[in-house]
């Protein structure tokens, strides 16, 4: 066992992990859910968190290369009162349906906003590109996010 520790949605936390275990393992056995299980090997998205400002699958991140970073997870984003504004954006435009994919979404999309710089249209596709979702067509959420982005006074050309 080793300890690491980290700053998870504000707070600084400490934890004994095996020397193999994901962080997507740790992350949902210390009580964080919305990160999900998908595929197992970074390629689906829905175990999306943000690390030190970025965006990463926590299913293929050992937990130990997270010491002393931040991390962000869906819990640390929003409220049901006060939501991100792409989640407030993505209930608005019925984007959401079985709701799996939509962390991972959110946090990717935060994760590109946060950085406030002017985008392509291909970054902003190319960003999202890691998600999949099962039961959309992805025009909704794409149309929700270019709310925001538009609504952030971001440029994209």
């Amino acid at each position: 066992m080793k300890k690491v520790t980290f700053k998870i949605n504000g707070e600084q936390r400490t934890f004994s992990i095996e020397p193999d275990e994901k962080l997507l393992d740790l992350l949902r056995r210390s009580g964080l859910r919305g990160a999900k299980h998908g595929c197992g090997e970074g390629t689906c998205g829905a175990c999306t968190v943000i690390l030190n400002g970025q965006a990463v699958y926590s299913c293929i991140l050992y937990a130990f290369q997270a010491d002393g970073c931040e991390i962000e997870t869906i819990e640390g984003v929003g409220t049901f009162e006060n939501p991100h504004p792409f989640q407030k954006a993505l209930a608005e435009a019925g984007a959401v349906q079985c709701g799996f994919c939509i962390p991972g979404m959110v946090l990717s999309a935060k994760a590109m906003l946060d950085e406030g710089e002017q985008l392509r249209s291909d970054d902003v596709l190319e960003r999202m590109d890691g998600n999949l979702c099962r039961c959309t067509g992805y025009e909704k959420i794409y149309e929700a996010l270019q709310k925001v982005i538009a609504a952030e006074g971001m440029n994209v050309e």
